[in-house]
């Protein structure tokens, strides 16, 4: 499997090559840069177009905007068609997250007219947001939230622009003066090969462990649960559950869990449910990463532990995740010390 992009070697180890040859598969990384100008290379080879820039927004952050234009009111016919199987036809800030990640997948099983559905109601939105009417203090606030939370990463095609916008958290950046130094990451990569991610529910929390040897010992642990119903490989569409058809139980859920730590430590081992396990274990940009796969059925959690060693960063730790449906604060817990003596 050839990348048509060429891609960075080490990211290509961890995420595969298939990080360069497909645009849905760009963004396995989290180094938004990354997939940011690989999906811009792969748009000028499709199209022989060359955009200045791209800009990553993802359904919560719509939701935000939503808050500041009011209700979107469908009137495209085509969509207005769509909305027919099921869909609202009014999008709003409540609404508009779980029909554009979980119910357009449920009412709509031709992918081409899920697509088409994306495309017209990204067009209807955007359309309502360039006749300036909506509440610009909101909107400015909307816009705001999502940056800090990550929703909104931004990435310009221009060396001198990109260095800029590089020195802020708005960049997604894994590397550089915009991540500070005993940043840890944790990332989710799907690998249900369907539409089941919507169902998980995630805690992240830090735990900083006894110095050993001098060094800093930090443990990433990481809570999923599949809550989805207990029916859902027959309730749920085969759309939405995969059917089976990547190796996965219909109603289950596997993730790839990716974990970073800080620029020049270690990652020492790995726990699942209390016990130590093999991982895979990377470098990327200087940082360690750990990456275990796992699997839930509806109803189960399963714990993962990461556990960073030689961290010669002496300051007060901090973690970054992959923004879901859920809201951030309910996903990042506060830092635990362990008592030493």
């Amino acid at each position: 499997m050839n990348p048509i992009i060429p891609t960075d070697p080490e990211q290509t180890a961890i995420y595969s090559p298939r990080l360069g040859k497909f645009m849905q598969d760009a963004n396995l990384t989290p180094d938004f840069p990354t997939a940011a100008s690989t999906v811009h290379a792969m748009w000028e080879r499709k199209t022989g177009q060359r955009v200045d820039g791209v800009i990553s927004i993802d359904p919560v952050a719509l939701s935000y905007i939503l808050a500041a234009t009011g209700p979107v009111q469908l009137s495209d016919p085509g969509l207005l068609r769509l909305a027919n199987l099921g869909l609202p036809t009014e999008l709003r800030g409540d609404n508009v997250v779980k029909t554009l990640l979980s119910d357009v997948y449920a009412k709509i099983e031709e992918p081409s007219l899920q697509d088409a559905y994306f495309a017209g109601v990204a067009q209807e939105i955007f359309s309502t947001l360039s006749k300036g009417q909506s509440d610009g203090k909101n909107l400015i606030k909307g816009i705001t939230r999502g940056v800090e939370e990550r929703r909104v990463l931004m990435w310009s095609s221009s060396s001198d622009e990109q260095a800029t916008l590089g020195k802020y958290q708005v960049s997604g950046s894994i590397a550089g003066s915009s991540v500070s130094p005993a940043q840890f990451g944790v990332y989710f990569n799907d690998g249900t090969g369907a539409k089941m991610d919507y169902y998980t529910k995630r805690t992240v929390q830090l735990i900083k462990e006894c110095p050993r040897d001098g060094y800093e010992e930090t443990t990433v642990r990481v809570t999923s649960t599949n809550t989805a119903p207990a029916d859902a490989a027959t309730s749920l569409p085969p759309y939405v559950t995969g059917d089976g058809v990547f190796g996965v139980p219909p109603g289950s859920v596997q993730t790839n869990i990716v974990a970073y730590g800080p620029a020049q430590a270690h990652v020492e081992t790995a726990k699942l449910d209390g016990q130590k396990t093999d991982f895979a274990p990377y470098f990327h940009g200087n940082r360690p990463v750990g990456v275990l796969a796992i699997r839930l059925a509806p109803g189960e959690s399963r714990t993962v532990d990461f556990t960073f060693g030689k961290i010669v960063q002496h300051t007060e730790p901090n973690v970054v995740v992959t923004p879901t449906v859920q809201d951030v604060k309910d996903v990042t817990l506060p830092i635990e010390s362990v008592a030493c003596g």
